[in-house]
Parts: structure tokens; C-alpha cells; sequence
């Protein structure tokens, strides 16, 4: 079983459901007590909001980059990034390390292309439904994606880094995301991406009939795929 290199506290409760997802599945697959071989580094989250909303990215990337070399140093044979967003570092990290960083998007379209849609919603904080460095790589591959309306996106957002990252589950914002999951259903989408690792915490398959993509099941059972294939 190869080694998991964690990184982790973007936020600790998205962290947490990934420690136990990779541990479940890993018991499922080999039986008995068996449990996953991880090492987990969980970054402060607070200094790292901070430097989001002021766009420093290049701080960021060091961060990330830092928490990414402690990792390999301590005997990870590959790395999960346990955020949507923080996946905008990924390919600065990548050219710092020697190990692999198992990419959360390239999981989420192997999982897209297998169920055979080709128009999707996407769910995120702010950076990962506006920017580029999400949406572009799902467009490349052939996926048409829509977002939510702009008075969609900042309350999406906003329970992100105010209720979720508090694990704050309210019922009225659960109520609200499926409005506007329905409403992303009605405007043609074939399914959703869940593109934040804490909106699983609060939205489920059976919320809604449009399929859902959660995005930290989806990176976890990769991560155990992926420690469990053979050389």
C-alpha cells in the first residue's frame, strides 16, 4: 500500500470526511482491520482566507508548496490537496516536489465521462466558479459548464467561508443551494459539481434528482485507487 500524503485544514471538516472516506474504503477493499497508510499536514485556515481575498497567490503557493515538502520529507509517496480552490497552486507545487500530486480535477472528469454527460453545474467558492484555472480545464475536456447567477454565487460563497468552515449546517441555506441547483437543472445541466470539499457536509444526492458530483468522495476514492493499485 503505497504511503498518502495529506494536505489538509482547508477546512479541518472537509479534511476530517476525507481521513474517514479514504479509511472506509480502504477497509472495504482489503477487509479485515486494514486502514489507509496516510500522512495528513493540516495548514493554519484563517492566514490562508486572508491571503486569498487580498489575491495574494504567490504567498499561497509558498504555503502550499512548504506544506507539500514536509510531506514528501516524511515518506508520502503521492499528495492529495484536500480544497477545490487551493488546486489553482497545484502545478507551482508540482514543479517543487518529486512525488505526484494526484489532481482533484482530472478525478472529477474521469468520474463525468464515466456517467456520460457533457452539460454540468459547478458549486464552489468564488475563485473556483469565476476563475480560469477550474472551469478551463473542465472545458478542455469536452464538458459545456455553467455557474450560478452572480447573487448565487456570493451567497454560495459566503456560507462557504461563514457556516461550512464553521461546520454551521442551516436548514435555509440548505433550502437556498437546492433552489439553485434546481435552477442550474432547469437552465439544461445534465449534473452538478460539488466543487468545494465542504458542500458535501451540507447538500446530499438525495436533495435533489440531478446527479451530483461530490468532489471529496470522488478525490478520496481516487487517492485509495491509486495506494492500493499495484506497481
Amino acid at each position: 500500500m503505497k504511503t498518502i500524503g495529506l494536505i489538509g485544514g482547508m477546512s479541518w471538516q472537509s479534511s476530517a470526511e476525507y481521513y474517514r472516506i479514504i479509511n472506509e474504503l480502504v477497509a472495504k477493499k482489503k477487509g479485515g482491520q486494514h486502514s489507509c497508510q496516510c500522512i495528513m499536514y493540516s495548514v493554519d485556515l484563517d492566514p490562508i482566507l486572508i491571503l486569498r481575498d487580498l489575491g495574494e497567490w504567490g504567498k499561497l503557493t509558498d504555503l502550499m508548496t512548504d506544506a507539500a515538502k514536509r510531506l514528501e520529507k516524511s515518506g508520502a509517496d503521492f499528495l492529495v490537496i484536500c480544497s477545490n480552490t487551493m488546486h489553482k497552486t497545484v502545478k507551482e507545487i508540482q514543479d517543487c516536489i518529486n512525488i505526484p500530486i494526484l489532481d482533484i480535477v482530472d478525478a472529477l472528469v474521469s468520474s463525468i465521462k464515466e456517467k456520460g454527460l457533457k452539460r454540468v453545474g459547478l458549486l464552489g467558492t468564488k475563485f473556483t466558479m469565476e476563475e480560469d484555472f477550474y472551469i478551463d480545464r473542465l472545458k478542455n475536456q469536452g464538458l459545456e459548464v455553467k455557474i450560478p447567477e452572480i447573487y448565487d454565487r456570493t451567497f454560495i460563497h459566503n456560507v462557504i467561508y461563514n457556516e461550512l468552515d464553521f461546520h454551521i449546517l442551516k436548514q435555509s441555506s440548505k433550502n437556498r443551494f437546492i433552489q439553485i441547483i434546481e435552477k442550474l437543472g432547469s437552465n439544461g445541466v445534465e449534473g452538478i459539481i460539488l466543487g468545494c470539499t465542504e458542500i458535501p457536509l451540507l447538500i446530499k444526492q438525495e436533495d435533489t434528482s440531478l446527479l451530483l458530483f461530490d468532489t471529496t468522495m470522488i478525490h478520496a476514492t481516487s487517492a485509495v485507487d491509486l495506494a492500493l493499485k499495484e506497481s
